[in-house]
């Protein structure tokens, strides 16, 4: 089947963030000084020359763009400055945007304005209906237990039903992913069984990066694994003890020794990468698309919220805990609905789905290979 080549590609690319595309020649340096270019995924050069010859099919399906963690070490390499590490993280969000069966990733990406605007919008609507409901379940001067202004056990209900809505708008879109770069592959077929036995892989990498940890630079690693852990953390606290998190103003140590050391977590490396953007100290942070920047602000102000509406609490403040607490919201619910299925935070899913298909097809490939030399050669036949 033939192959249309879609001239305004690298143009597309560039609103996600791709930088000095035409400047690459493909010398090779990239994918030499990568550790984890190798012969089945040779990156990112072919990710660059996919992106030149306009072969949006192509990258559609490319998984490369996964198993790059942006050490950096590329950009620095490259004799010409055509920057293949970010061109590589605008891949990340271009694919993004392809597996969304919605469109709001590629709008959001495509013009921070819009996301802005969402995220304003979806926050003042929390704030209005926390509002109201909190008005008519009791006093706004009491935080926890009978008369509570939010009832720990009724926030509890919405936060599964929006968990519900998350992994069912995500699931589709990791679906979509599966279907572009194994399914509909007809030169690759995978076993039924090899989803099975590598099945793993998925949440190896989720709870260790270990691809991350295998670069040269084991500082990003850290400090990403710390934020990951801190937020996989505060989430399994919320959804499954939001009850004696809530309750106090004693302080139950069983639940919140690890909220407090997953808050901790979450600003400690928030503002880690807060100063590094703005600093641009690092090749990683050379450039930062401004979608990165809405990222880490929002993480920064849920986090700070939650541990001031904590501390408001302990303290008797219950008023003001209240108040506090509706803010947290209005940041919690815009990140949750918004920025976990359609912007940064999908990265979580990805990139570990990227390990899992990319060892599924790198296997495939191999018996394929195998089976082709162990097959025997047709008899000619005579007249």
């Amino acid at each position: 089947m033939a192959i249309r080549a879609n001239p305004h590609l690298i143009d597309e690319l560039e609103k996600y963030g791709a930088q000095d595309v035409v400047k690459c020649y493909h010398c090779g340096n990239c994918s030499a000084t990568c550790p984890f270019s190798g012969d089945t995924f040779v990156f990112p050069r072919k990710s660059m020359r996919y992106l030149q010859l306009g072969l949006s099919s192509r990258l559609r399906g490319n998984l490369e763009p996964w198993l790059c963690y942006y050490c950096g070490e590329c950009s620095e390499e490259c004799p010409r400055g055509a920057e293949p590490g970010e061109t590589m993280m605008s891949m990340r969000r271009w694919l993004t945007a392809r597996y969304d069966f919605t469109g709001i990733s590629g709008l959001f990406y495509r013009s921070p304005k819009a996301e802005l605007l969402a995220i304003t919008l979806v926050a003042l609507l929390t704030g209005l209906g926390f509002t109201l409901f909190g008005m008519s379940q009791g006093s706004l001067a009491v935080y926890d237990g009978p008369g509570a202004f939010l009832p720990a056990e009724k926030v509890h209900v919405f936060d599964w039903i929006m968990a519900g809505v998350l992994v069912g708008l995500l699931g589709i879109n990791c679906v979509r992913m599966w279907w572009f770069t194994v399914g509909s592959d007809k030169a690759v077929r995978v076993p039924p069984g090899q989803y099975l036995k590598q099945v793993l892989l998925v949440p190896w990498h989720f709870m260790t990066q270990r691809r991350y940890s295998q670069c040269d630079r084991k500082r990003p690693w850290a400090v990403h694994l710390v934020l990951m852990l801190s937020y996989l953390t505060m989430l399994v606290l919320i959804m499954f003890f939001l009850h004696r998190l809530q309750h106090g103003p004693a302080i139950d140590w069983t639940v919140h020794a690890l909220g407090y050391a997953a808050a901790l977590g979450l600003l400690g490396t928030t503002l880690f990468a807060l100063r590094g953007r703005g600093l641009r100290n690092e090749t990683h942070y050379k450039h930062s698309h401004e979608t990165d920047w809405i990222f880490l602000i929002l993480l920064f102000v849920v986090t700070l919220t939650g541990i001031t509406q904590h501390i408001l609490h302990r303290g008797g403040l219950e008023t003001a805990a209240n108040v506090i607490y509706i803010v947290h919201m209005m940041g919690v619910v815009p990140m949750l609905v918004l920025e976990v299925p359609f912007s940064k935070w999908s990265h979580m899913a990805y990139r570990p789905l990227g390990m899992y298909f990319s060892t599924l097809r790198e296997k495939a490939l191999l018996a394929e290979e195998q089976d082709s030399r162990t097959r025997p050669e047709p008899v000619a036949q005579t007249a």
